[in-house]
């Protein structure tokens, strides 16, 4: 009884649990990102989820669940060893839910002669639960043993791992117990066979068992008398084979019986088996219930994942579902750090040690931010400094095996934080470029704000800070800085084709009005040692970073260096200033 409620409290928390994240996709956003209302969103989730259902994407979402959710496609194409690991697990233990811990609901409707030691569910069970181990031990030599590159391992992937290993090896030890144990065996005669407990017969199948099924009893020692074996072995044929498979065909089980056998008679004394039952039913309850709780909740949210993403691509996103979409991808992520390995931002970690330049670390930290928990000071600037060198370069997008639209992600949360805080000097990095790639997905006026705010917060900043120091040499004119010194300026003749080239000038109907200097008249400015002029001009903080001006200058003048150097500079002196 009491495991029945037991059972019916840890399943309820697991659909209460899920039901309450899936109301969370609908409720919160990334990074604190403007959400329509709670209903809006939850209204058009499921006019999303009917619109694909009752139409042709339907097909789709078959092909992705067979091809990329059963089968794992997309984690063979990037990994044949962690294929391996996670097809093992995920298969192994699916099998066991639904063959042994749901029998009664599944196999006994199919298979009316079911019975959980009879074969081939006796030797099946084994099987699958061996594949899960075996998982389980790729998984160890993954992250603890080989240990990819990049790969970072958080508490959250060691607790799963156990969980996941406590539930498949209690359940091995329950059940050699049970082979060994004397109590189990005569529980069974008494239920099964008809016999009394003193009979000669009883005490020939007894032997019979001893010898063969890897019990153990007080009573029963070899050597064995050939025609007892015999008696016990017609009374198996008769009274137990329709109900039970040799034990061997348990390999795990039995394995452990036959390690256990010294000692399984202290083992049954204290009743061993009542209590590594209690063990392995409140193992697996506990880790059903944690299902939502914890990142087993993957289980659930990258299948969503990997069928909502292939039915996107083939029939182009939808924006009204787009925060619900990304909250859900925070959960379907597996922390496999695959996008790690393939980050084009990769090699800027390997310098300066920040681990929310990888792609899965800023999942990590952002979930992290979506559960309410307070960011310290500390990781909050790693994660704009992570967020702002990404290049969206697109390959953690390709290679995720959740099928996480990782680049979107990235693109909508910076551009949140651009907007929260527009002091941020976000224009020093490669950012500037990836935000002016996509000036069409962003409204004009909200594009030009953190613009505005800069190039204002740093125009009436020249008579407050020391001026930038000219020296004269023979070759030119030169400004020095505490970055690597930059003077082809000099070299500079004005044929305006750094200008004509420039896409940001191109955008622009008056660009000298909103410019303020065009990029060849800030080389005029640096050749004449204007240096403030050229440092308070809206091109520098325009600029897209993207290097067209500077690889078509005929004179290679480094003009997108200097201009970058000139950012720089601007933000130290902002930064003395404070």
């Amino acid at each position: 009884m009491i495991f029945d409620i037991l059972f019916y409290a840890s399943v309820s928390i697991c659909i209460v649990g899920t039901c309450y994240k899936v109301i969370d996709w609908t409720k919160k956003s990334v990074a604190n990102q403007p959400s329509p209302s709670f209903f809006h969103r939850f209204s058009s989730l499921i006019k999303g989820v009917a619109a694909t259902v009752f139409s042709h994407n339907i097909i789709g979402l078959f092909q992705s669940f067979f091809i990329d959710v059963l089968f794992q496609g997309r984690i063979l194409k990037t990994s044949l060893l962690r294929w391996a690991m996670h097809f093992l697990i995920f298969s192994g233990f699916m099998a066991l839910l639904f063959m042994h811990a749901l029998d009664k609901v599944f196999i006994e409707q199919i298979f009316p002669w079911y019975y959980p030691t009879v074969n081939p569910f006796f030797f099946l069970r084994n099987l699958f639960g061996f594949m899960v181990l075996a998982g389980v031990g790729i998984a160890v030599y993954r992250r603890y043993i080989q240990i990819p590159a990049r790969l970072k391992n958080a508490r959250a992937d060691f607790i799963a791992i156990l969980l996941i290993f406590f539930i498949i090896l209690s359940g091995i030890i329950l059940e050699g117990v049970k082979m060994t144990s004397v109590s189990e065996f005569s529980t069974m005669v008494e239920d099964y066979a008809g016999l009394e407990y003193e009979d000669e017969d009883t005490l020939a199948l007894e032997t019979y068992w001893v010898k063969d099924f890897a019990l153990v009893s007080a009573r029963v020692k070899p050597p064995f008398e050939q025609d007892v074996l015999d008696q016990g072995f017609q009374l198996h044929e008769t009274s137990c084979v329709d109900c039970h498979s040799p034990n061997t065909s348990a390999f795990m089980g039995y394995a452990v019986a036959k390690i256990i056998s010294p000692f399984a008679l202290f083992l049954d004394k204290f009743n061993a088996v009542t209590f590594f039952y209690y063990v392995h039913i409140l193992a697996c309850f506990t880790g059903l219930a944690l299902v939502p709780f914890s990142k087993m909740f993957h289980m659930i949210a990258t299948p969503v994942s990997l069928m909502t993403n292939a039915v996107e691509k083939k029939h182009g996103p939808k924006d009204r579902n787009l925060l619900t979409k990304q909250l859900m991808e925070l959960d379907a992520c597996t922390h496999c750090s695959t996008c790690n390995l393939n980050c084009s931002a990769g090699m800027m970690y390997e310098s300066i040690k920040n681990d929310y330049i990888l792609p899965s670390e800023k999942m990590q930290v952002l979930k992290k931010a979506v559960g309410k928990k307070q960011l310290t000071a500390k990781e909050l600037k790693a994660l704009y400094q992570g967020l702002y060198i990404c290049t969206n370069c697109d390959r953690c997008t390709v290679v995720c095996p959740s099928g996480i639209n990782l680049k979107s992600l990235w693109r909508n949360v910076r551009e949140n934080f651009i907007q929260q805080s527009p002091d941020v000097p976000f224009i020093l990095s490669t950012f500037s470029f990836v935000r002016g790639l996509n000036p069409g997905n962003i409204e004009k006026e909200v594009y030009a704000e953190p613009l505005a705010a800069a190039f204002k917060k740093t125009i009436s900043i020249p008579e407050k800070t020391k001026p930038l120091k000219i020296n004269a040499r023979a070759d030119g004119v030169n400004f020095t800085i505490d970055l690597p010194l930059v003077d082809t300026f000099s070299h500079c003749f004005g044929c305006q084709n750094c200008s004509t080239i420039c896409p940001v000038v191109a955008c622009f109907k008056t660009p000298e009005e909103e410019l303020t200097l065009l990029p060849h008249q800030i080389m005029y400015s640096l050749g004449l040692g204007l240096v403030d002029m050229a440092q308070g001009s809206a091109m520098l903080w325009n600029c897209l970073s993207c290097y067209q001006c500077q690889e078509n200058c005929p004179q290679n003048v480094t003009v997108c260096d200097i201009l970058f150097q000139l950012k720089n500079k601007t933000f130290k002196n902002l930064q003395d200033i404070d």
